[in-house]
């Protein structure tokens, strides 16, 4: 038996449809990244920003 029979299915108010940020580039932005609490940035494959770890982010004082 399933715990769904009878439940109200969730409907999105739309579809996230994001598109690659890089100037002059309309495809779709499949890779999201965001510092912290940011606003993410949307990228396609082709254009994605190198990802850094955080050890390599940091300054090497």
């Amino acid at each position: 038996m399933s715990d769904e029979l009878g439940a109200k299915p969730h409907y999105q108010s739309g579809p996230y449809v994001h598109y690659c940020e890089h100037p002059g580039c309309t495809t779709w932005g499949s890779f999201g990244f965001a510092v912290g609490r940011a606003e993410p940035h949307w990228f396609c494959s082709k254009h994605q920003p190198e990802w850094k770890s955080r050890h390599e982010a940091q300054s090497r004082h």
